[in-house]
C-alpha cells in the first residue's frame, strides 16, 4: 500500500519555462530550489509510505496475536467447564466411578495450567504489536507533514517566480526549512 506523491502542479510549466529561457538568474535560483524540494519531497513521501506500511503490519500482528490469545482462553474456558462436570460426578458418585471424576479433574487442572501462560504470552504479544504499531503511525504522520510542508514550499517557490516577491522567497525557504526540521524529527523517531 505504497503511497506516491506527485509533487508537480499546474505552475510547473510555467516554473521551468521561465527557468529555461532568459538569463533570469532569480528564476535560475527559484527553479534550483524548487527541484530540491521536489527531491526532498520525494524522499519524504517513500518514508511515509514506508512506516504507514510497517503500522499496518504491527497491526495485522497484533489482530492475529489477539485472536490467538482468545482462542486459548476459549480452550481455557472448555477445560474449567469439564473440569467443573468432572468435580460434580465426583461429587455425586463413589467408589471406581468416583475415583475416574477425580483422575479428569486432575488431569483438566493440568491441561489449564498448561494453556493459561500461553494465553498471556499471546495477549503481550499484541499488546507489543499494538505498540509497534503506533510508534510507526506517529513516525508516518510526521513524514506526512513534512511532505505537505515541503509541498507548500514547492508552491511558495513557484508563485515567487510568478511574482518576483522576495517575502514569498524567503517565505518559501521557511517552510521549505520547517520540512527539512519536521522530516529530521521523523527521522529521529520523536
Amino acid at each position: 500500500m505504497s503511497e506516491e506523491f506527485e509533487v508537480h502542479g499546474p505552475h510547473d510549466h510555467e516554473v521551468e519555462h521561465r527557468a529555461q529561457h532568459g538569463d533570469d538568474p532569480f528564476a535560475g535560483r527559484i527553479a534550483v530550489i524548487t527541484a530540491i524540494f521536489a527531491t526532498i519531497g520525494a524522499l519524504f513521501g517513500y518514508m511515509a509510505g514506508h512506516t504507514q506500511n510497517e503500522a499496518l503490519l504491527f497491526k495485522n500482528e497484533a489482530a492475529i496475536r489477539r485472536t490467538q490469545a482468545s482462542d486459548q482462553w476459549n480452550f481455557y474456558q472448555a477445560k474449567s467447564s469439564k473440569q467443573n462436570l468432572a468435580e460434580l460426578g465426583a461429587t455425586l458418585t463413589s467408589g471406581e466411578q468416583q475415583a475416574r471424576f477425580n483422575s479428569e479433574v486432575a488431569r483438566y487442572k493440568k491441561e489449564k495450567e498448561e494453556i493459561m501462560p500461553e494465553a498471556k504470552k499471546l495477549e503481550e504479544d499484541a499488546k507489543s504489536a499494538e505498540e509497534k504499531a503506533e510508534s510507526f503511525m506517529h513516525v508516518h504522520h510526521r513524514w506526512a507533514q513534512a511532505m505537505t510542508l515541503i509541498q507548500i514550499a514547492i508552491a511558495m517557490a513557484a508563485i515567487t517566480i510568478l511574482t518576483r516577491n522576495r517575502g514569498l522567497q524567503y517565505g518559501a525557504y521557511g517552510v521549505g526549512l520547517a520540512a527539512v526540521i519536521v522530516g529530521t524529527l521523523a527521522f529521529a523517531q520523536v
